[in-house]
């Protein structure tokens, strides 16, 4: 009897559905994008019973959000959102993922909101704000905010940019909780205002469903819950079922990498500087592969990121600046001027702190230096060449050391510099004198005989 019973819970243990366990942590990216995207796809083809979405992350792209949010409301199986463990956030972007999901729950000591759009790139983003005092007056007499508004038609293109990016979020927002049964008010004050709110708070004011202490208790709290996906009730069975953790794959992995503004800033500049140092030294092949490689790599992730068009046209004008100073001979004007665009297009690039993303000012101020070395270099170098000896054509032979091969009236023969050339002297010359180069006509050297000084050293007659 109990071997019958064992073996009869075994059977229910293998027909019980999976979990699939997705972990977002950091910027919503194209490369998190991608993954959660992907999850959730093998999720349903596994026939999983639930996903889990455990997040932490700052914000990120409103384009890899929507993303996210728009698999999520396709998906054939539940997803469940858990912001965990303590002391993650779904701030901005998560915010807006955790509305979507079928279930949002959260852990003790966690936090969630200050979704306000942030227009990459731009100024703004910020709610409108009354200046101090103008608005008490305004709503003693009675105006309040419309009579502000009508008092300035004439709002900047920026303002109106910024409100109508707000309007759109907010009414995003509140139809995600209108469609998941969530606080609406609440989701449009963390647009509008870009308020926060501790976990103990959400769960009171109805913005998540329940509190976990990680993703064990959540499955525990979500058995024989009621959930409805795509227009059907289903009842969740977790408690005990097999749990299944996707981590990240070398895709996303490399996209990663690569989108990382950082990087992708460095992959330009090896490609740019491979394919010039190919162009330049035709037959190495390498150079020129891997430049071609990194190239296509940093427009990709171009491509991908939100870029200030302004700063990436500074920072190839720098480069080229930098390039031009090996082949221009500008004394340095060209490479101050190149390190100057690269440094001010580096920060110009991604606004900082926009979507999470940002390049590093240390990075900078090290592209900064790095860029500035090779100015100077390339100066020193140029100055080096300039106060060192001609070694090859006439000016080179001018002023060189012989010795006659011949005595000779006017002309004869004499051999400078280990070669045999034909001489014309104004004096009679002997054999085995020492004379020295004045002038070159063609083939034939002018030249004079040099004396002996009393101290051994040799005078120019």
């Amino acid at each position: 009897m109990f071997l019958a019973w064992v073996l009869w819970a075994a059977v229910l243990h293998a027909a019980q559905a999976p979990v699939v366990v997705l972990t977002l942590e950091g910027a919503v990216s194209p490369a998190t994008a991608d993954y959660v995207v992907r999850g959730i796809r093998q999720a349903a083809d596994k026939g999983a019973g639930l996903v889990v979405l455990q997040m932490d992350t700052p914000g990120g792209l409103d384009t890899s959000m929507r993303q996210v949010i728009k698999e999520i409301l396709a998906a054939p199986v539940p997803v469940a959102v858990f912001v965990g463990p303590s002391g993650a956030r779904a701030a901005s972007a998560g915010t807006y993922i955790l509305y979507a999901s079928h279930i949002a729950a959260m852990a003790p000591g966690t936090n969630l909101g200050a979704a306000t759009p942030v227009q990459i790139g731009m100024p703004g983003g910020e709610p409108d704000k009354k200046p101090e005092g103008k608005g008490k007056e305004d709503d003693k007499k009675g105006k309040g905010r419309k009579a502000k508004d009508e008092a300035k038609p004439d709002a900047s293109p920026k303002d109106t940019m910024t409100r109508k990016q707000i309007h759109d979020a907010a009414a995003y927002i509140r139809s995600l909780a209108q469609l998941r049964g969530r606080n609406a008010e609440w989701g449009e004050k963390a647009v509008r205002e870009a308020v926060s709110l501790s976990a103990e708070e959400a769960k009171r004011i109805k913005v998540i469903d329940l509190m976990a202490q990680d993703v064990k208790d959540l499955l525990k709290q979500l058995h024989g819950r009621k959930v409805t996906v795509q227009g059907v009730a289903r009842t969740l069975e977790t408690e005990g079922a097999a749990v299944t953790a996707i981590e990240p794959d070398w895709r996303t992995e490399l996209l990663a990498v690569i989108t990382n503004p950082s990087i992708a800033l460095i992959l330009m500049m090896i490609g740019i500087y491979g394919l010039i140092f190919e162009f330049t030294n035709p037959g190495f092949v390498l150079p020129g592969v891997v430049g071609a490689i990194c190239l296509l790599l940093a427009l990709f992730a171009f491509q991908l990121l939100p870029i200030n068009y302004a700063g990436l046209a500074l920072i190839l004008l720098g480069l080229a600046f930098i390039i031009g100073e090996a082949f221009l001979p500008s004394f340095g004007a060209l490479g101050i001027g190149g390190a100057v665009a690269l440094i001010i297009g580096s920060v110009i690039l991604i606004e900082p702190g926009a979507g999470g993303y940002a390049v590093p000012l240390p990075f900078v101020v090290t592209l900064g230096v790095a860029s500035a070395l090779i100015v100077f270099t390339i100066v020193a170098m140029a100055v080096q060449a300039r106060k060192r000896q001609v070694v090859s054509g006439s000016e080179h032979i001018v002023g060189a050391r012989g010795a006659v091969l011949e005595d000779l009236q006017t002309e004869g023969w004499a051999q400078v510099q280990g070669e045999r050339w034909r001489i014309v002297s104004r004096v009679p010359l002997a054999r085995g004198q020492r004379v020295r180069v004045t002038r070159i006509d063609g083939l034939t050297l002018s030249v004079e005989p040099e004396q002996e000084q009393p101290n051994g050293r040799r005078k120019n007659a």
